[in-house]
């Protein structure tokens, strides 16, 4: 029995020969290891065959079988070795570089220019002692239209201006109900300016459904118009030039009173007259105004001691002042030849 069991496993060598010289992957490999040496594998076989072996030969057997056993990994790894060789100068050959080659353009980043004037906003505001404050873009109509003193039968508030999602809720037509939510939960004096994303009906040349607004607001005892205009002339100043021209012109906005828009001369025929301007040698800019006292009061202040302003501003609007562009929809068409000029 145990010179069957030799004759066996020196008829294996054979095959397995075989099988490797027409192996032609690692894949291939696995599959002749689990051929001899798995559970159903022929070497498996042979040791099953021990049970009819006498006792005393099973040891010289085990050792026949474990010789065969090694014999039959050594040689599988031997290939396997051969294989990673070839798939490794392969590899490196696949992603060989030629060096003398062109090398490819690495194209810089930017920002987008309204992102570099919103930024150069927050900046004045921050060094004048104003902290940024922000809120949801998707509003109710308390803090949006309400806690603002504006009435349901306000135009603004029509299908045709504003954008409703279900639930009462709305896409925020300005950033004025941050200012709201600041004043439900902290007391005065604020001080503080929300940047942020606005959303109406409208779209033209100069108006784009989606666009990005400042608002600011102040709030203490003895803030006066002259605070607003102060804060204001210093803000335009800075952001156009020191001896830009502003002027106030009374407004109605049913959150301030008094209202007023904020106009500059204009930074582009610098008063001559322009069709950016309509030939009046002033653009409109801003809107601003004191705080109205039912706003005030809508948000438990006592309007008898506290005063306030408030103002807001398109910063689209100022970009494409800033850099003469005079069409808004440029700004979002994701035109690189547009948007690498800046």
């Amino acid at each position: 029995m145990l010179d069957e069991i030799k004759n066996q496993l020196k008829a294996l060598l054979p095959y397995l020969e075989a099988d490797l010289a027409r192996a032609r992957s690692t894949a291939d490999l696995e599959e002749i290891r689990v051929a001899f040496l798995g559970k159903k594998g022929q070497l498996t076989a042979i040791l099953k065959s021990f049970a009819s072996l006498d006792p005393a030969e099973r040891p010289a057997a085990g050792k026949l079988v474990n010789e065969a056993k090694n014999l039959l990994l050594d040689a599988i790894e031997k290939k396997a070795l051969e294989f990673r060789e070839s798939e490794y100068e392969q590899l490196i050959e696949s992603e060989k570089l030629d060096i003398s080659l062109p090398g490819t353009a690495v194209l810089p980043g930017r920002r987008h220019p309204v992102s570099q004037v919103l930024s150069e906003i927050e900046s004045i505001f921050t060094s004048m002692g104003f902290a940024i404050a922000e809120g949801p873009d998707v509003e109710d109509e308390y803090h949006n239209f309400e806690a603002l003193n504006t009435p349901k039968e306000h135009p603004a508030r029509d299908l045709h201006d504003t954008f409703y999602v279900e639930g009462g809720f709305l896409l925020r037509t300005h950033t004025s109900p941050v200012q709201i939510r600041i004043m439900q939960n902290q007391k005065p004096p604020i001080c503080i300016i929300a940047p942020g994303k606005v959303y109406r009906v409208d779209q033209d040349v100069s108006h784009s459904p989606m666009f990005v607004q400042v608002e600011g607001l102040m709030v203490d005892e003895g803030i006066t118009m002259g605070h607003l205009k102060g804060v204001v002339e210093v803000f335009l100043r800075r952001l156009f030039s020191e001896d830009v021209a502003v002027r106030f012109r009374p407004h109605f906005f049913p959150f301030t009173e008094p209202s007023a828009e904020v106009d500059i001369r204009c930074v582009l025929c610098k008063g001559a007259g322009c069709r950016v301007c309509k030939m009046t040698g002033w653009l409109e800019i801003m809107g601003c105004g004191m705080v109205h006292p039912a706003v005030l009061e809508n948000v438990g202040y006592d309007s008898e001691k506290l005063t306030g302003f408030a103002f807001g501003m398109g910063v689209d609007r100022i970009t494409m002042l800033k850099f003469g562009i005079n069409d808004i929809r440029l700004l979002y068409e994701n035109d690189l030849r547009f948007l690498k000029q800046f």
